[in-house]
């Protein structure tokens, strides 16, 4: 039964995203005071991040660090430095561009690797990237940050590494050692984590809009335009340089969804946090927008490509859903 209602839930997020976003936008001061809770929120998805982790996820830092040093080199790379031109391209107002920045230098969340799964590409590879990238992200993106987005408005980059520690590293490292050490009670909630952070997501959506209803009219079409491109080149770039860097097609398509996805709950909750409530709605419009297009490429890819008899490398694919 449990499971029926996570898979309900879990295939059905668009449409939760945007009966919830509605509701906010329409009615937002019932929404409003739980605006302290988005850090909280961000915490749990990630410790259910951490408890599908184990250290096996790693191993090809070792055994693959040339396309591990690539993806990892590329999503740092790519999406901040599309996020910085698209915002001068379009001339975003200062918050807006600094949210889509934001977007652009926070790693790529678990959805990527889903994708690839069902893309049929190299799952192997795009794990450890997103774990890795993750691991680094509380030094790289307040850095990155700090250096694009700096001219558009005042940053505090040490307070920025305090919280990224604090709602990312420290509830994935926590989950691991859960994982690694407590695997029974771990393996008897898996089926609970995907809904979990499922509802998390939508509750950060929902906080968010509530907060920012008033100038959503006037910012929301431009925004969308602004991340429609960002996510565009992103799937694009990492397909297109990972092949021009000699990756065949399969590992190609892995580091395509490491740079075209983001976590973009992080970048709302940062957003929130040090910025304004403006600067968060393009990682809303992110967190709906990516899994639409991931989903799609990821189709095409798989129905495409023909499937091949073994992998490079297997991974527990149910524990990363």
């Amino acid at each position: 039964m449990i499971n029926n209602i996570a898979g309900i839930i879990t295939r059905l997020f668009p449409l939760w995203v945007i009966v919830f976003a509605a509701a906010a936008f329409l009615f937002p001061e019932p929404f409003k005071p739980f605006a302290g809770s988005i850090s909280y929120l961000l915490g749990l998805i990630m410790l259910g991040m951490g408890l599908t982790m184990t250290l096996g996820d790693f191993k090809l830092v070792l055994t693959r660090p040339k396309d591990v040093a690539y993806g990892v080199l590329l999503r740092y790379l790519v999406m901040p430095t599309v996020a910085f031109g698209v915002a001068k391209v379009l001339d975003l107002p200062p918050l807006l561009a600094a949210g889509l920045i934001l977007v652009g230098a926070c790693p790529s969340g678990t959805a990527s690797n889903v994708m690839t799964f069902i893309a049929k590409g190299d799952t192997a590879l795009s794990v450890t990237i997103s774990s890795v990238n993750t691991l680094l992200a509380p030094i790289v993106t307040p850095f990155i940050f700090l250096w694009l987005a700096g001219t558009l408005i005042p940053i505090q980059a040490d307070a920025l590494l305090i919280d990224i520690l604090k709602i990312v590293l420290f509830p994935i490292v926590l989950g691991l050692l859960l994982r690694t050490f407590c695997y029974s009670f771990v393996k008897q909630i898996m089926t609970l984590i995907p809904l979990i952070s499922v509802v998390a997501i939508i509750a950060i959506i929902t906080i968010v809009v509530a907060l920012s209803a008033a100038k959503l009219v006037t910012i929301a079409a431009i925004a969308f335009v602004a991340v429609a491109l960002h996510n565009g080149f992103g799937l694009s770039l990492g397909y297109g340089i990972s092949r021009l860097v000699g990756m065949p097609h399969k590992k190609a398509k892995a580091v395509s969804f490491e740079i075209g996805m983001e976590n973009s709950g992080l970048a709302v909750a940062l957003a929130i946090a040090h910025l304004d409530p403006v600067a968060a709605i393009p990682g809303v419009i992110f967190s709906v927008w990516h899994n639409f297009t991931g989903s799609l490429l990821a189709g095409y890819w798989g129905a495409k490509d023909e499937i091949e008899p073994t992998m490079v490398e297997t991974v527990d694919l149910d524990s990363k859903v």
